[in-house]
């Protein structure tokens, strides 16, 4: 297991559920306090109550006032120490048919979410001189896919920031990075594999098969996979390791 500095206080965007969730849960392991941040209260609660996280707090990443408000309540019990900026959201559409509003709205999430939530952390890491950033991009932030150009600009934007950012902070003792996963067995894939069912007629495992297809291995990534990369990332031994997009997508890219 990873070695994490003592009772690091980890927080988590997206922490309720999916991937989110398993990096909130596998910090909480490895000794960290951990808070999850969410939109639904309900589900936050019930990783607390599942040992997921100790504390949850709730905000839209993409509400810069919202994130800012529950990272402070957040670090006033405890000053943060590791970031994880998991929340996300994909919607598909043809280019064509991607409207203004569908930039905007990956944007606002995919991208705008980190940024809102790093730069909530990252001065008292700084002053501390100690901290770990690792956001949760995709393999749409390293390649293309069809039907997704919003979601993956956005992600390849959080990849770009992450390189920038890692080389403004690689003397100040923090460290930035982004673990991609491939197609990964969560809930939002679910709405993907639904969306194939319903616009071609496949059976649920045809269109698991059709998102499997991507990664060598054949098979969707669990989220136990990108937590175990996540806390990597965040324990002592990976001081040296910033600016990096590391993918867990079975050799895709």
């Amino acid at each position: 297991m990873s070695k994490l500095p003592h009772s690091s206080h980890a927080l988590v965007t997206g922490g309720g559920r999916g991937i989110g969730r398993a990096v909130a849960a596998a910090l909480t392991e490895a000794g960290a306090v951990v808070t999850i941040v969410g939109r639904n209260r309900a589900t936050l609660d019930e990783a607390v109550k599942a040992g997921a996280a100790k504390f949850a707090e709730v905000a839209d990443v993409a509400d810069e006032v919202s994130v800012r408000s529950a990272i402070a309540v957040a670090a006033a019990r405890q000053p943060v120490d590791i970031l994880v900026a998991n929340a996300g959201a994909a919607e598909s559409a043809p280019f064509g048919r991607s409207d203004a509003a569908l930039f905007q709205r990956m944007m606002d999430v995919n991208f705008m979410g980190v940024v809102h939530a790093a730069q909530a952390v990252l001065p008292g890491m700084i002053e501390r001189r100690r901290g770990r950033i690792v956001a949760i991009a995709s393999t749409a932030g390293l390649k293309g896919y069809a039907y997704v150009s919003a979601y993956s600009a956005a992600k390849h934007a959080v990849i770009g920031l992450v390189r920038s950012l890692a080389l403004e902070t690689a003397k100040s003792g923090v460290t930035v990075n982004a673990v991609c996963p491939g197609f990964t067995e969560t809930d939002l894939l679910e709405g993907s594999i639904d969306n194939i069912i319903k616009k071609t007629g496949r059976s649920r495992e045809q269109a698991i098969a059709e998102l499997s297809k991507h990664n060598p291995q054949a098979r969707l990534v669990t989220p136990q996979e990108v937590a175990d990369a996540v806390l990597w990332l965040c324990g002592e031994g990976a001081a040296a390791i910033t600016g990096q997009a590391i993918a867990v997508a079975g050799g895709e890219v």
